[in-house]
C-alpha cells in the first residue's frame, strides 16, 4: 500500500498536557483524508508537527515511505508538504505576487522579477481553477481570496501534499462550494490533501478517509463512504450530539434595540449600511442571514459603539446610543460576542484568567481605588472557567495558548455572565465543533428565555435556521425582508442574500 504520508506514534506534550497520544495516521496519494475531532482534541498540534512547527516527543514520520526529520518549515515545502493556516500568514500592504514569492523571490540583474513572478501565479491560479488576481492588494480583497492566495503559496513552492487548517471556518456559503471545487481539481492534478475540519456535512461531501482524535488519541480511522454524521459526531464527541436545537416557542415582549435609517459608512466612505430599520425584542432570537460584505459586520460595529453612524437612530431600552461610547454602550446592558475573537474579543498575551473581566476590571469586587484586586479576578475566573467548560490547564496559562473554541467559550462565558439585555453573537460558532456549537445554541436560547433580546449574525444558514425565532436578511446594507424560520427554506433565503426580492420568490 502506498501512502504519501505516514505519522506514526506520535506524541507531543505541552507543559501540563499531553496533545498527541501515540496517534497514527496514514494517507494514500490522490486521496482527500480528514482529521476530525472536537477544540483543542490536537489535531493542528499533529499538522504543525507534520509541517515542521512543533517536534514530537517521541514517534516517526514517512513521506513516500521513507523516514523524515521535518525540524522547520522549510524542510517540509522541499519534501512537498504545505500548509494553508487558520488564521492567514498574509501581508496586507503587500499584492498577491508579492505574499506569493516572499521568501522565494525571482529576481533579475538584481532586481526582483515582478511581470515573470506574476506570470507564473497567473499559470497555476488558472491550472487549478483559483481565479485570483495577481496584482490585487491584500487588503483589497476578500477572505475567501485571501485563503486561495495562501493555497498558491503552497502550490508555487511546489507542494504535493496540502494540509488545510478549518479551511472553510471563514468562508461563505458560496465560497465554500468554490473551495470544494478548488479541492477536487487540486485531486485530479495527482495531489493529496490532509482536511482539518469539525464540519461533517464537508467530511461527507469530499472526504475518502476520516481519522477520529478525541482528547489526544486516535480513536479510528474510516471510509466516508462506509459511514454517516451521527456516528462521526458521536466518535468525535464521546457521546450523543443533537443536531437540531430544541427550543420553546419565544415569548417575545417590549423592544430592546430599535435602528431607525441607519447610514453606517466604512473606511473609505461608502455607505456600507444604508438606511436600515430593525428592531429586537426581550426574549427573541433575531438571527441576520446575508452573505458576507453587505454591511452585517459595520452595523454591529455601530451598535457596539466600534463605529462611528453617519446619520439614523439607535435606541437601546429607549435611550439613543447613536454618539455613546463602547464603555457606556456596555455598561447600559450590551453583551457583544464579536466576530474576530483574536483582534477584538480577547487581549492574547494575557492569561485567560485576566480576560475573563476584561468587562468589568475596573469595578468592585475586582478593583478599589485604581487598583486591581488579582485574587478576587481569579476566583472569578475559576468558576467561569468550571461553568463553561473552558479547557485550559489552569486560569494563568495565556490566551492565545488555548484552542480556538476555548478562547470563544471564555468569550461567551464572560459576556453571558454580565446578564446583558440584549447580547449580540456575531459568529458565534465559527469554527468550533458540533460539542461545542450546541453549547453555545443552548446558551444562546437560555438567554433568550430569560427574557433577553438576542442579535445573531451568522453566515452558517443552518445555525441561523435552527436558532432564530425571526430571520432578518440583510442585502447591500439594508434589512430586505423578515422570514420565518419555519416557514422557509434554505433555498429562499440563498436567493434572498443575492437580493431577489420576496415577492418574485413568492
Amino acid at each position: 500500500m502506498e501512502y504519501v504520508i505516514e505519522m506514526l506514534n506520535i506524541r507531543k506534550e505541552f507543559p501540563g498536557i499531553v496533545a498527541n497520544d501515540n496517534i497514527n495516521l496514514q494517507v494514500k496519494k490522490g486521496e482527500i483524508h480528514a482529521l476530525l475531532g472536537e477544540n483543542g482534541a490536537g489535531k493542528s498540534t499533529l499538522m504543525n508537527i507534520l509541517f515542521g512547527l512543533y517536534q514530537p516527543e517521541k514517534g516517526e514520520i514517512r513521506v513516500n515511505g521513507k523516514p523524515v526529520k521535518i525540524t522547520n518549515p522549510n524542510i517540509a515545502n522541499q519534501l512537498g508538504i504545505g500548509m494553508v493556516h487558520q488564521h492567514f500568514m498574509l501581508v496586507d500592504t503587500f499584492t498577491v505576487t508579492e505574499n506569493i514569492i516572499l521568501g522565494r523571490e525571482i529576481t533579475k540583474n538584481g532586481k526582483i522579477d515582478i511581470k515573470k513572478a506574476e506570470k507564473e501565479v497567473e499559470a497555476i491560479s488558472k491550472r487549478y481553477g483559483l481565479a485570483v488576481n495577481p496584482q490585487a492588494k491584500i487588503s483589497d480583497i476578500s477572505v475567501g481570496m485571501q485563503q486561495r492566495v495562501e493555497i498558491l503559496k503552497t502550490l508555487y513552492r511546489g507542494a504535493e501534499i496540502l494540509i488545510f487548517d478549518e479551511p472553510t471556518a471563514v468562508l461563505t456559503p458560496q465560497e465554500i462550494n468554490e473551495l470544494i471545487q478548488i479541492m477536487k481539481n487540486l485531486i485530479k492534478e495527482g495531489k493529496s490533501i490532509i482536511l482539518i475540519t469539525h464540519k461533517l456535512k464537508e467530511i461527507m461531501e469530499v472526504c475518502d478517509q476520516v481519522t477520529v482524535i478525541r482528547k489526544g488519541k486516535g480513536i479510528g480511522t474510516l471510509f466516508v463512504k462506509d459511514t454517516e454524521p451521527n456516528e462521526l459526531a458521536s466518535l468525535m464527541v464521546g457521546r450523543e450530539v443533537t443536531f437540531k436545537t430544541e427550543k420553546k416557542e419565544a415569548q417575545p415582549k417590549e423592544e430592546v434595540l430599535q435602528i431607525k435609517d441607519l447610514v453606517v459608512e466604512d473606511a473609505r466612505g461608502v455607505k456600507v449600511v444604508n438606511q436600515l430599520n430593525l428592531s429586537v425584542r426581550s426574549g427573541e432570537i433575531i438571527g441576520i442571514a446575508g452573505v458576507d460584505g453587505n454591511g452585517q459586520t459595520e452595523l454591529i460595529e455601530a451598535i457596539t459603539g466600534l463605529r462611528k453612524s453617519q446619520d439614523g437612530s439607535i435606541l437601546f431600552n429607549g435611550q439613543e446610543i447613536r454618539k455613546f461610547s463602547a464603555r457606556k454602550i456596555t455598561e447600559a446592558g450590551l453583551g457583544h460576542i464579536p466576530q474576530d475573537r483574536h483582534k477584538l474579543g480577547l487581549v492574547l498575551d494575557f492569561p485567560i484568567g485576566e480576560n475573563m473581566v476584561l468587562q468589568t476590571y475596573y469595578q468592585p469586587p475586582f478593583s478599589k481605588n485604581g487598583v486591581l484586586n488579582y485574587k478576587e479576578i481569579y476566583v472569578k475566573a475559576r468558576s467561569l472557567i468550571n461553568e463553561y467548560d473552558v479547557r485550559t490547564p489552569n486560569e494563568y496559562t495565556l490566551a492565545r495558548s488555548l484552542s480556538g473554541g476555548n478562547q470563544q467559550k471564555a468569550i461567551i462565558g464572560r459576556e453571558v455572565d454580565r446578564d446583558p439585555d440584549l447580547l449580540i453573537a456575531a459568529q458565534p460558532t465559527r469554527g468550533l465543533d458540533v460539542g461545542a456549537i450546541e453549547f453555545i445554541h443552548k446558551r444562546l436560547i437560555e438567554q433568550r428565555d430569560n427574557g433577553k433580546a438576542v442579535l445573531l449574525l451568522s453566515f452558517e444558514l443552518d445555525e441561523i435556521m435552527n436558532v432564530s425565532d425571526r430571520i432578518a436578511v440583510i442585502y447591500e446594507g439594508k434589512i430586505v425582508a423578515i422570514v420565518d424560520p419555519k416557514e422557509t427554506t434554505e433555498q429562499e433565503l440563498g436567493l434572498l442574500m443575492a437580493g431577489s426580492s420576496k415577492e418574485v420568490i413568492d
